[in-house]
């Protein structure tokens, strides 16, 4: 998947906050805030943060898990997994 670059505007065009939000909802990619010239802050609809966020948890569990796996530590098998929960919070 390809991702779009993020947009980059100036801190002085905050002062438009009907078409930042806009720009924000019908983005689906950040926007990066300067201030002379250099990044200040970042900007983005909250389904964007959302999904951002659920991403990075993902990735960690997987590397958390990588991790575990490379210590050497037993694995579980899928359906044992399932029994294991389904016991402890029922269906």
């Amino acid at each position: 998947m390809i991702q779009s670059l993020p947009k980059v505007i100036p801190i002085n065009e905050l002062k438009n906050t009907a078409q930042i939000s806009q720009t924000c909802k019908e983005s689906q990619v950040p926007i990066v805030v300067t201030k002379n010239g250099y990044g200040e802050m970042v900007m983005m609809s909250i389904d964007l943060y959302e999904r951002t966020m659920a991403e990075a948890q993902a990735a960690a569990l997987v590397n958390e898990a990588l991790d575990r796996i490379g210590a050497g530590e037993p694995l579980t098998d899928g359906f044992t997994f399932l029994d294991e929960m389904d016991l402890k919070y029922g269906t």
